[in-house]
């Protein structure tokens, strides 16, 4: 009797070869599932990398810098300085023991005084929610703000996030929807906030066609205040241009709830109460054509706008930012207008 004759008459050899056959499919299946799980981590492992802005501090000075702004500072992971920096999570850690046992940068209540300002470093997305909206965002427009109450909590504050005009989209600090340079294959190149001191940072963009911007951040007690300008160096001149500066919440404490009925809308002022209902932030911008909020990330808006702007000319905005204690906001509203803020930032 053949092979097959056999295990047909017999139905138990016949069970058993298809169970070994099952058992061979299933031993397969399972090693092809895990190469395929294997790449797409992989390939995820890539992609966040690459989406996350990474920049490799260059030396030793500013190695530690970064490292003590990210560890001491924000309380970043040893993952979250990999994606940051774009180091390896070996060298990462032994950085850390490097440099980060220094009190510098150490977390302390500002205690009412001058708050704290950092750059911000990326590798941790500032946003909470509608991630999609910012895919790979950029630092160098990022300031984060430190709490007065929570030395372990900030806001990012993104200045700007955006730059409109009668060109069209001039300028986004992450990517989302394509700006006049990216429809021409032209790509910005990375910069950096310069550290004008412990209470002040600045930064200078030069477009391509002649247009330049910069902002000024500098802390004051309880609040910072906000410069921006634009140069116009093209032959044209430009108008309707809309800025967007944007306030993320996510890594405030008692604030990063998504929704929008902790927030008050007076233009220029938008507040956002705490889940305590007794601290606020604010920001305001001069001039403001809009106040909102996207309760998603959630975020704060006083949006401005640069005067026209001829060949030639240079044009300014000036915002804040306040932490204010208190439950009557529209009293506050009320000492910031008199306060005199749009002329003495």
């Amino acid at each position: 009797m053949t092979p097959l004759l056999r295990i047909i008459s017999a139905p138990s050899l016949y069970s058993k070869l298809l169970n070994r056959l099952q058992g061979y499919y299933w031993c397969l299946v399972s090693i092809s599932l895990a190469v395929i799980a294997k790449t797409l981590r992989l390939r995820r492992s890539v992609n966040s990398r690459e989406g996350s802005d990474s920049r490799m501090p260059v030396g030793g000075d500013e190695r530690r810098y970064w490292l003590l702004n990210m560890v001491n500072r924000h309380g970043y992971s040893v993952r979250e300085v990999g994606l940051a920096t774009g180091f390896p999570d070996a060298l990462v850690r032994s950085m850390i023991d490097r440099y980060c046992e220094s009190t510098e940068f150490a977390r302390t209540p500002g205690n009412g005084g001058v708050l704290s300002i950092y750059p911000y470093p990326g590798g941790r997305h500032p946003r909470k929610g509608f991630q999609d909206g910012a895919l790979s965002p950029q630092r160098e427009t990022k300031v984060s703000i430190f709490s007065p109450w929570d030395p372990r909590s900030y806001v990012v504050v993104d200045v700007p996030e955006a730059i409109f005009s009668n060109l069209g989209l001039l300028y986004l600090a992450h990517t989302h929807i394509p700006t006049i340079w990216d429809k021409r294959g032209i790509r910005l190149d990375p910069l950096e906030w310069c550290r004008d001191g412990s209470n002040s940072l600045s930064i200078r963009r030069q477009l391509p066609g002649g247009i330049e911007f910069g902002t000024r951040v500098r802390a004051d007690t309880m609040s910072v205040e906000f410069q921006q300008w634009l140069i116009n160096r093209s032959s044209s001149s430009l108008t309707r241009l809309r800025v967007q500066n944007c306030v993320l919440l996510n890594r405030l404490s008692g604030f990063e709830v998504q929704s929008n009925r902790n927030k008050i809308f007076r233009a220029p002022y938008v507040a956002c109460e705490s889940a305590q209902r007794n601290r606020w932030i604010i920001v305001a911008w001069d001039p403001c054509y809009r106040v909102w909020a996207n309760p998603l990330c959630p975020c704060i808006h006083s949006d401005s706008y640069f005067p026209d702007c001829k060949p030639g000319e240079r044009t300014e905005i000036k915002g804040r930012v306040w932490f204010h204690i208190g439950e009557n906001i529209e009293n506050e509203f009320r000492r910031l207008d008199a306060s005199g803020w749009r002329s003495s930032c």
